[in-house]
């Protein structure tokens, strides 16, 4: 007997189309031996064919896999972004290098085109001046500031994290700073902590289109070794 099995799978149903073609043929033959398709028999018939499928889906599986491995190992490599910040930080190394340059030439009071040169005393005379119109700029970062505290009066200009400072427009540096920045007219002299960074500093402000600038290459090492006035 046939027996009849509805919602069977694809692959069920080639299997008994694969016994009945056997049994018909057996008959034909003259076979005296009965062919009989019993649930047993459709039962091993679907589970071979199962786990013939069953192997083939994880051969698929394992070839993907090793696929995905080999573009992995062959993929480009990310390359970092250059990002904003990073150039204007090579250009504040490139401002250091050519205030450096130009430092073995210059004299106290500075010449045009040359940053004007502040001594210790000549910041002391500063800060005690009240009409004082000269700008100081400290361009630390905030952090710095925090722990040491900074020459009276003093405005920070983080050279390092805002490098574009000079470049940008009034309202957007006010943005971000909270105070307006000091007029392309106004005399400004620069301070960090050794003197490195307010030279890129300078140089940058000159190039941004300022020409009174100054650097006090002494910074705050020498102000705080020599007891300059402190504020926080």
């Amino acid at each position: 007997m046939i027996t009849r099995t509805t919602n069977m799978s694809a692959p069920a149903r080639r299997s008994i189309a694969r016994l009945s073609g056997a049994a018909a043929q057996s008959a034909s033959f003259g076979s005296t031996t009965p062919v009989t398709i019993t649930s047993a028999s459709l039962r091993r018939a679907i589970a071979a064919q199962q786990a013939q499928s069953q192997q083939q889906q994880q051969q698929q599986q394992q070839q993907q896999q090793q696929q995905q491995q080999r573009s992995f190992s062959t993929a480009t490599p990310v390359r970092p972004k250059v990002t904003a910040v990073t150039t204007w930080t090579a250009r504040a190394t490139e401002a250091v290098e050519r205030s450096r340059a130009r430092a073995y030439s210059q004299g106290v009071e500075g010449g045009k085109g040359e940053n004007k040169i502040w001594e210790f005393e000549d910041m002391q005379k500063l800060i005690e001046d009240p009409k004082r119109e000269v700008v100081i700029v400290d361009a630390r970062e905030p952090g710095e500031l925090i722990q040491t505290g900074h020459i009276p009066g003093a405005i920070n200009i983080p050279i390092t994290t805002s490098p574009d400072s000079f470049f940008i427009s009034e309202d957007e540096f006010e943005d971000r700073f909270g105070f307006p920045r000091p007029s392309k007219d106004s005399e400004v002299v620069f301070y960090c902590k050794a003197g490195v960074r307010s030279r890129g500093a300078a140089g940058l402000a000159r190039e941004a289109g300022w020409e009174k600038v100054g650097e006090y290459p002494g910074s705050w090492l020498d102000w705080a070794a020599r007891g300059g006035k402190v504020e926080h």
